[in-house]
């Protein structure tokens, strides 16, 4: 990869050539330390002069299957595309699956011929990697039973904004360990920062996952610890993140998950626990009263609609690194 990530001098000029090797986002794991450190860089350029890129995708079409209902993964995509010029397409597939009419190798070889980009929000993150294995055009996860790489991407994004050096903070996530948890971990992990998880017994991450983030946090210096105990994992962290108990597709065991995750939920007093400056995250959307109280939600330490907003301007990112194009710009921080 060419892209260069140290700090130039205003009148410096950079291009982006295309996405870290990697012809699809199907997990975190594609993309590596510098690709994951060139989607924070790009987004922070593309947030603070998005003149600039106004017609970077023009004449690229990109097509979204969803399988799962959406608000934010959807608009930020679309909004995303058009922005840069670019179209955008959207299939409900929440009646039925995605490869219920016809065998997934042929949609993606109908798909190629017809589009530059696949978004999928699916069940199976075997349909992601079924589909990225069929097409020749890149295929990106927007979230799947296992993995939400975008949203990961996205959080960090509103850390390095909220923090600037990831290295020296530390992420607590409290709850479920689902695909945002997951997602997280192999972010972190990439990033060299640190991230406690707790989760009740039963319900701790996928041990995969837990591997492979334990495993690159050996070449970066990540600290991952996974707890049982909320107030251990929030004690003097830098951020407190949690979601939803049940996710999408889990709602029968609602009622199970209710009498289990209270002591997981987070308050004011569990809040307290973390440092004075400590911020809220959430990937929404929330069950305000479950896994977070309004008086957390509301309060002025919450970076919940920061995230939103970044999940426009990391995906920006992506589609445009993804998609093999190329400008020249001014080189600034984001935050001159």
């Amino acid at each position: 990869m060419n892209h260069q990530l140290q700090t130039k001098p205003p009148e410096a000029t950079e291009t982006f050539p295309g996405l870290f090797r990697c012809p699809d986002l199907i997990s975190t794991r594609d993309l590596g330390p510098r690709g994951v450190e060139a989607v924070l860089h790009l987004a922070g350029l593309m947030k603070s002069r998005p003149s600039v890129f106004q017609r970077a995708l023009a004449g690229r079409q990109m097509v979204m299957f969803f399988e799962k209902p959406s608000l934010r993964t959807r608009l930020t995509f679309e909004a995303g595309m058009t922005s840069l010029g670019g179209a955008a397409m959207f299939v409900d597939q929440t009646k039925a699956r995605l490869d219920a009419r016809e065998t997934l190798s042929d949609i993606a070889h109908n798909l190629e011929r017809w589009v530059d980009v696949i978004v999928l929000r699916t069940f199976a993150q075997e349909t992601i990697v079924g589909m990225a294995q069929y097409a020749s055009v890149p295929v990106i996860n927007a979230l799947s039973d296992l993995e939400h790489p975008c949203q990961a991407l996205a959080d960090y994004f509103t850390l390095q904004e909220r923090f600037c050096d990831l290295k020296k903070i530390c992420l607590a996530y409290v709850g479920d360990g689902n695909n945002v948890a997951h997602s997280l971990l192999l972010t972190c992990a990439f990033l060299g920062s640190s991230i406690r998880v707790a989760t009740p017994a039963g319900y701790a991450p996928n041990a995969q996952i837990v591997a492979d983030a334990l495993e690159i946090s050996k070449l970066t210096g990540a600290h991952i610890e996974l707890l049982t105990e909320p107030h251990a994992a929030v004690a003097g962290v830098d951020a407190v993140y949690t979601d939803a108990w049940a996710s999408m597709g889990q709602e029968e065991e609602g009622e199970k998950r209710a009498q289990i995750f209270p002591p997981y939920q987070v308050n004011r007093k569990l809040i307290a626990h973390a440092a004075p400056h400590a911020v809220f995250m959430h990937c929404l959307p929330a069950h305000r009263g479950q896994e977070v109280t309004d008086e957390v939600m509301d309060s002025d330490n919450s970076v919940i609609f920061d995230q939103a907003e970044n999940r426009l301007h990391v995906q920006k990112a992506i589609l445009y690194l993804l998609l093999g194009s190329s400008v020249r710009l001014p080189v600034r921080s984001p935050h001159a």
